[in-house]
């Protein structure tokens, strides 16, 4: 989980200011926001899913924090065969080394994930789309709730739907990340340190469900499509 809000709006006013003494012409193009084709994984539609989401029946102890400093307000939602939760998306970009993840790109990386490959090795958030759940406390128990290592995840934002699988742990009392190719793939800035998202994305995760292997974003689609389904005709 990064505590980025701060770092993002020190960055922010750094890159008005630069951009203000520049010419119109000479903006730099970093600050032009990069193409994107709008992702859509499976047959199921982003506002399918959401049709059945707007209730929130409350299965958390209390509520989280999307950011160590904004105050406790996402619950954590349960449905039938599912759970999800509504809030931002920080970027995890722990795991293994790579160009995009790495100690000089995360001021806060780690050289692990909680869930790992099939052949031992920590996952590669540059490459496999995946979710952070809160590590297990009094607020909730993601165990105990049935979501595994592995489970699958539909992340929902911008009428977009990805598959994803649960593939780390973070903080006790934050909620709302994901890795940094789970963010590429929505169009969401994916920079460790800068980017994500400030809200508006939906998780939801499938209980009981769980990739084979962990690493394959294909499988984690094939399933995902299907248990969408499901989940339509179960709620």
């Amino acid at each position: 989980m990064r505590s980025r809000t701060l770092a993002l709006a020190t960055a922010s006013g750094a890159a008005l200011l630069t951009a203000a003494a520049l010419p119109a012409t000479a903006q730099p193009a970093a600050h032009r926001a990069a193409p994107h084709t709008a992702l859509q994984e499976g047959s199921v539609s982003a506002a399918q899913l959401l049709a059945k989401l707007k209730d929130c029946k409350q299965i958390s102890n209390g509520t989280y924090r999307t950011d160590e400093e904004t105050s406790a307000t996402v619950p954590v939602c349960g449905k039938n065969g599912a759970v999800f939760w509504k809030a931002d998306m920080d970027i995890d970009c722990d795991g293994q080394i790579t160009a995009q993840c790495n100690a000089d790109t995360d001021p806060w990386f780690q050289d692990d994930t909680r869930f790992h490959q099939s052949d031992g090795k920590p996952l590669n958030a540059a490459k496999l789309p995946y979710v952070v759940v809160p590590s297990v406390s009094g607020i909730w128990n993601y165990e105990s709730a049935g979501i595994k290592g592995g489970g699958v995840v539909a992340i929902i934002y911008n009428n977009q739907v990805e598959y994803a699988a649960v593939g780390d742990t973070g903080p006790e009392k934050i909620i709302g990340e994901a890795s940094y190719a789970a963010a590429k793939g929505l169009g969401i800035d994916p920079n460790p340190e800068t980017g994500g998202a400030d809200s508006g994305v939906t998780y939801l995760l499938f209980k009981n469900s769980r990739t084979s292997p962990i690493e394959s974003h294909a499988d984690a689609v094939g399933r995902g499509d299907a248990l969408a389904k499901a989940f339509l005709q179960q709620n």
